[in-house]
């Protein structure tokens, strides 16, 4: 098999861990699964305690199932690979030390990806795994920490929420003796209903036609109903529901639950859970039928990995179409932008193969990072950098990882004034180096523009040091342009303070 045809996705829910490995058909550009593997890991357990962080036992679990994934994976590129993590990682406070064992496990970096853009992945897979029309549905995934719930049409997603309601987080706090009451059952369903009301509104019918679920706990739900005839296979009704519910109590507790429903064992202690957050879904968004999809985040992440990739039929890359809608709804001059962009372009061009940025994301992330320097204006001119990298670490981004996010914002907020060492110190270990020479492009390709013109840039040549760079202009170049040598000879102070050269191949005066 071409290994080079091979992407693969891996999942790391608060529940369990999936990894999907699929085979791009060069012929049809479409994919199809090889490989799918799956291991209960329950790694949010540990931030059901109180105490918001990983509890040993569960990183040991986790850890031991990358290492495992991460066998299968040996032969991929990194850009083969999207790894994501979700809402336990979302929340734990201690998720950047086990983020750097949980890489090194699986010989990948690791993504934490905000609810959001949790939610835009899920109705991606479902979506593709049920080959959408142009009609509206509400898609609903009940995960082990956190629910989404989207609405949409065809392809793409219009409306997205997550709410911190899971099977993992509700059994915890209904659930955890394993006993089913119908006072536990009621407790759990008002919990629910209480996490749905803020957006339950928004998301009830007419808004959508039909309604689809994916996860396990939405398939277990509907294989219980389906094998006593309640329901056909792959659908849920209410009625079906309701008689589940039923059911449940009558079992009297999880165990018994799990051996009339033929539930596996890694499902049974969070089923009653998982249970009463679909009984909850059902009644505050009024579903009567609900169609069950195999899709899910995983396949989500595996098609957007593809689209970025351009490995697909009508592929794109969401972070693009996401770059030019902030451009539009903050009013950046497109003219200015499109230079510095370019320029920062031509000026990476030069300094990547001795730099190490040469992967195809480097010269993506500068360019976001040039089309939005500016974004900050439509709230104030002064301190328009901060204004901008606020709102790039705090909006919705679909297609961006959290990390993405906080590199975008990072390159937006120094790429004027002083280089803060505190600002790049927040970086992911392995982008720290990459994030200082990124804003150094950045930084010069600003400065090139200051005249806001075409033509307006005299382009030096690159010269990339081990500290910095030394900038080889044509011949009068800086003596014809002083404002531009004013210009050069600031920026030479700035980056000193960060521990940076500048060095200019004439004197700037």
């Amino acid at each position: 098999m071409d290994e080079e045809q091979v992407i693969a996705a891996v999942d790391l829910g608060s529940n369990s861990f999936h990894m999907v490995v699929a085979r791009i058909d060069p012929a049809t550009r479409t994919l199809r699964v090889i490989d799918r593997l799956r291991e209960t890991v329950r790694l949010g357990t540990g931030l059901e305690q109180g105490q918001k962080r990983l509890s040993p036992a569960a990183r040991q679990r986790a850890l031991a199932s990358l290492e495992r994934f991460g066998d299968r994976l040996r032969r991929l590129c990194a850009q083969q690979v999207r790894a994501v993590g979700t809402n336990t990682l979302r929340r734990a406070r201690d998720a950047a030390d086990f983020m750097q064992e949980a890489e090194q496990a699986l010989g990948h970096p690791i993504e934490v990806v905000s609810g959001y853009e949790e939610a835009r992945l899920i109705y991606l897979g479902v979506a593709h795994s049920l080959g959408f029309d142009a009609r509206p549905r509400v898609v609903v995934d009940i995960g082990g920490g956190s629910t989404e719930l989207i609405l949409g049409r065809g392809p793409r997603a219009e409306r997205m929420e997550s709410i911190h309601l899971g099977c993992v987080s509700l059994t915890g706090r209904c659930f955890a003796d394993g006993r089913v009451t119908e006072r536990q059952f009621q407790q759990a369903l008002l919990l629910a209903r209480l996490e749905l009301g803020p957006v339950e509104t928004g998301f009830r019918a007419p808004a959508w036609l039909e309604a689809v679920g994916a996860s396990g706990t939405v398939r277990a739900a509907a294989d219980a109903c389906a094998s006593r005839d309640w329901s056909p296979p792959g659908w849920i009704t209410a009625e079906a529901l309701g008689r589940l519910r039923r059911l449940a109590v009558e079992a009297g507790d999880a165990e018994t639950l799990g051996d009339w429903l033929g539930l596996s064992g890694d499902r049974r202690q969070v089923f009653p859970a998982g249970l009463a957050a679909l009984c909850a879904v059902f009644e505050a968004l009024g579903i009567e039928r609900m169609e069950v999809a195999d899709g899910a985040l995983r396949e989500g992440v595996m098609h957007d990995l593809a689209g970025r990739l351009g490995m697909l039929q009508h592929s794109e890359d969401a972070r693009a179409n996401t770059v030019m809608a902030l451009r539009r709804r903050y009013s950046v001059e497109a003219g200015q932008a499109d230079r510095v962009a370019a320029t920062a372009a031509a000026l990476l061009h030069q300094v990547a193969p001795a730099w190490g940025l040469s992967e195809r994301f480097y010269h993506d992330i500068l360019d976001w990072a040039a089309q939005l320097h500016e974004i900050g204006l439509d709230i104030s001119h002064a301190q328009y950098h901060k204004h901008g990298a606020y709102i790039l670490r705090n909006a919705d981004m679909a297609g961006f990882s959290r990390q993405e996010q906080q590199l975008l914002a990072l390159l937006v907020r120094v790429h004027r004034r002083k280089l803060a060492r505190g600002q790049l110190k927040s970086l992911p270990q392995r982008w720290l180096d990459t994030g200082r020479r990124l804003a150094v492009v950045l930084r010069l390709a600003v400065l090139l523009h200051r005249g806001r013109a075409d033509g307006s840039a005299s382009e030096p040549r690159l010269e990339p040091l081990d500290d910095g760079l030394r900038l080889w202009f044509p011949p009068g170049g800086l003596a014809d342009n002083p404002l531009l040598r004013a210009d050069l000879a600031q920026e030479q102070r700035y980056l000193e303070r960060a521990g940076m050269v500048l060095a200019l191949a004439e004197p700037v005066w």
